[in-house]
């Protein structure tokens, strides 16, 4: 063996939870990812998906990515840059920019490359980057790659917010970035706020909706749109892997900031475009998301009874407002002897422990899909109840 396969090969928790009956990672499915899927041969209650508004299955967008594959082909075998740009990307940018009340838009070949993109290449180093602590590990990754002075403020703390803005150079560019949407406490950000503070500062927003779009605002444009506020925030980006049932991702903004974004961020200049299936699956979701309204009206309806149910069972759910619905089990130990044993049982959750989150910190994610029926929902409670008791969690 190698020196580096000697030095990695020292990592093992992975075959310390898989000798204890424990690993809950890379549980291969083998169905579509609805509200039951099949793992080994049996049915499971998923309530693991980011699926918002249940269309990874929806007959129109299948139809929609094979039509565009046997147009285009699978793949643009080339970066956006230079030879993967096609018509459809353009239509479906400029679709994207009206959904969300922008100049301008550019899609991206996933979402992770969106933040991890733009976030290093909007500000120099004289500049400012101001971020909350719980944003999504793909804006931590982009502020990892930037040279600008970073700034880290408490989980939706506006005075903490504002005690950095008063610290900063007022000639200097300061970028406040935050998740819509926080994907493990399920809470929204501060936006209202946020944008007072950028007001009287004279700072930027950027405003992460991958798990508020489809599930907030009149026409499911994310949180920006729900507070009435698009036009305060500078950048808007979102994802197609969550409400529009495919991978992908975008970012929203005036001509100005976009152009510079098209010439500048590497991830789209240096990556493969996101491929022509993806592409009209897009189009098509879009086109589903504001014919078929029921579906966002279903999701909130699902996350209300779910969400009664989980705080009469005794559960601790912190400050969640939306379909992601946290269940603390703060023990790293009992959130995946929780998983394994609502596997057994025929539910699929998702557990998050340290380093994700401090070990006192660990839950269970529950998240729902507008397509879950009340039985579904009614049947996870009284098995993750049951579950919880025998270990203690609840009383």
């Amino acid at each position: 063996m190698s020196q580096l396969s000697d030095v990695l090969g020292q990592y093992d928790a992975p075959q310390q939870a898989k000798a204890n009956g424990l690993y809950p990672y890379f549980r291969a499915i083998e169905s579509d990812q609805d509200t039951v899927v099949t793992i080994a041969g049996k049915h499971v209650l998923m309530f693991g998906s980011n699926s918002y508004l249940g269309l990874t299955n929806h007959p129109r967008l299948k139809e929609a990515a094979i039509k565009a594959v046997e147009k285009y082909g699978t793949g643009c075998a080339g970066s956006r840059f230079l030879n993967g740009t096609l018509d459809i990307h353009l239509e479906l940018e400029d679709r994207l920019a009206k959904l969300v009340h922008k100049e301008s838009a550019l899609v991206y070949s996933t979402g992770f490359a969106v933040n991890s993109g733009v976030v290093p290449c909007i500000t120099g180093r004289e500049d400012y980057l101001i971020f909350d602590e719980y944003d999504h590990a793909s804006i931590i990754e982009g502020k990892r790659l930037s040279f600008s002075k970073q700034l880290k403020y408490r989980h939706n703390d506006m005075d903490a917010l504002e005690n950095f803005l008063k610290k900063c150079e007022p000639d200097k560019l300061k970028i406040i970035v935050t998740d819509g949407v926080f994907s493990m406490e399920g809470d929204v950000a501060k936006l209202p706020e946020i944008v007072e503070l950028s007001k009287k500062y004279n700072a930027s927003i950027y405003v992460d909706e991958a798990h508020s779009l489809g599930v907030f605002g009149k026409t499911g444009a994310g949180i920006c749109e729900h507070f009435g506020l698009s036009n305060d925030v500078d950048l808007i980006m979102g994802t197609f892997s969550k409400s529009l049932g495919t991978v992908g991702g975008f970012i929203a903004s005036d001509e100005n900031i976009i152009n510079y974004l098209k010439h500048n961020s590497r991830t789209l200049i240096f990556s493969a475009s996101i491929t022509p299936a993806s592409t009209g699956c897009v189009l098509a979701a879009l086109d589903v998301m504001a014919e078929e309204t029921w579906r966002k009206d279903a999701l909130w309806a699902n996350t209300n009874r779910a969400k009664t149910g989980f705080l009469k069972a005794g559960f601790e759910i912190g400050p969640t407002e939306t379909p992601i619905i946290p269940l603390f089990v703060r023990d790293n130990i009992n959130t995946f002897k929780l998983t394994r044993m609502l596997m057994d049982d025929g539910v699929f959750v998702n557990p998050v422990v340290s380093p994700a989150v401090p070990s006192e910190d660990s839950l269970i994610r529950y998240s729902l899909m507008a397509t879950h029926t009340f039985d579904q929902i009614d049947e996870s409670l009284e098995k993750i109840s049951r579950d919880a008791r025998t270990l203690g969690i609840i009383r």
